[in-house]
């Protein structure tokens, strides 16, 4: 092992598609897609517009947790693929690493919040419990999980909108390398709320009909909620863990663009310089990708601007690539987490992920996503994307041992 390099140590998932890592990991290999009628979310667009919900309650999340009832939604999902992560590692007592968690998120506790000002407009000299919106800033969630998982040396939050969690694991791996900290929680999470609902309805970029992705006929993505970690760890504690790493996160990237607060530039600049950044990260050509994990939202521009990207970087060889979205829905500031569990997933076990409902490919792309679940594959190297607004894209690279 290079002292400088990063390793996956644990891993913990949960989404629409499942609570933990076996579950989603039977529904990918299954195409058993999560995404469907509202059900714990309340909205005027509950019979009109579906979602990728986690088939969990806010009380059963405390029961699993050990968190409040009252702590937002995004705070339960965090703890609950947080603790899975850790368990995954098998890092038992953390006392002697230098620790820390640096979680992502765009929502915080808005869904507490959106009752409480419900309540308090009824009333305003009664409505509402202050206890609500105490929890709203998007630090506080981080907060609350670390203060959970006994995480004291370094807690840290950030919100790049849907490049969030990727830029989380990258800003992890640095914290590392420069040898701050030698074992990091990184990722995020996000649950659903009627703002970030309302506002992306407000784009018309919604579909009313589930989700396709790189489909030359795709009408928008489907909103989803869930966390996903991974722990990554120092060379050193590599060495001194029980079991061995899952994988490596050999290459990461950001780029902005800035061409436009909510779409990507039509080009593909910041994807492309993200991908390219990553694999240069990595001392890694376009032909060492096995496989690519795509942003892939399902929107007009979203995903000609990544595609635009890939042909520009792998032309003429493209490597197989999905959207997982296509089951999960987009978890917004969760999305690049729970990808990155699903990206070494796929490293670990040998897969390819299926592109759910792809009818007719993009036509003005020379090449088409995967549509069929494989297992059994020499997965090496693994590129997963996630490209935020305002031109924030990241890419993570993640190798095989």
């Amino acid at each position: 092992m290079i002292e400088t390099d990063v390793f996956v140590a644990g891993a913990g998932v949960v989404s629409a598609i499942g609570n933990n890592l076996p579950e989603c990991l039977d529904a990918l290999e299954n195409s058993r897609a999560g995404i469907g009628p509202m059900h714990w979310l309340s909205s005027r667009h509950r019979d009109a517009l579906p979602v990728g919900e986690v088939h969990l309650s806010n009380a059963a999340l405390a029961d699993m947790t050990g968190l409040a009832p009252g702590a937002p939604r995004t705070a339960l999902l965090s703890a609950l693929a947080a603790r899975e992560a850790l368990e995954s590692a098998g890092m038992g007592e953390m006392g002697s690493w230098r620790t820390g968690l640096i979680s992502a998120n765009s929502v915080g506790g808005m869904d507490k919040t959106e009752d409480f000002y419900a309540h308090f407009l009824s009333n305003p000299a009664t409505g509402g419990r202050l206890r609500d919106v105490v929890h709203h800033e998007c630090g506080r969630v981080t907060e609350l999980v670390a203060d959970l998982l006994g995480v004291r040396h370094y807690v840290s939050t950030i919100s790049t909108a849907c490049s969030s969690s990727a830029n989380a694991i990258f800003f992890g791996a640095r914290m590392i390398r420069h040898n701050l900290l030698d074992v990091v929680i990184a990722g995020g999470t996000d649950g659903l709320a009627r703002f970030t609902l309302n506002g992306f309805n407000s784009l018309m970029i919604l579909d009313p009909a589930l989700c396709k992705p790189f489909d030359e006929h795709r009408k928008g993505l489907n909103l989803g909620e869930g966390a996903g970690y991974v722990v990554l760890v120092s060379a050193r504690v590599a060495a001194a863990l029980k079991g061995e790493p899952l994988a490596r996160l050999s290459g990461y990237c950001n780029a902005n663009d800035a061409y436009h607060q909510t779409a990507s530039s039509p080009d593909g600049t910041g994807s492309y310089l993200a991908m390219k950044g990553a694999l240069a990260r990595a001392g890694l050509r376009p032909g060492d990708i096995s496989y690519i994990n795509l942003h892939g939202t399902g929107t007009q521009n979203n995903d000609i601007a990544e595609g635009t990207a890939i042909q520009l970087l792998f032309d003429p060889h493209f490597p197989p690539m999905s959207s997982t979205k296509s089951f999960t829905g987009h978890a917004l500031g969760g999305s690049g987490g729970i990808e990155a569990v699903f990206s070494v997933l796929a490293i670990k076990e040998g897969l390819i992920y299926p592109n759910l409902r792809l009818e007719t490919p993009i036509e003005a792309l020379p090449f088409s996503v995967e549509t069929l679940f494989r297992k059994n594959e020499d997965i090496r190297h693994v590129l997963s994307n996630s490209f935020g607004f305002g031109g924030n894209c990241t890419s993570l690279v993640f190798s095989k041992l």
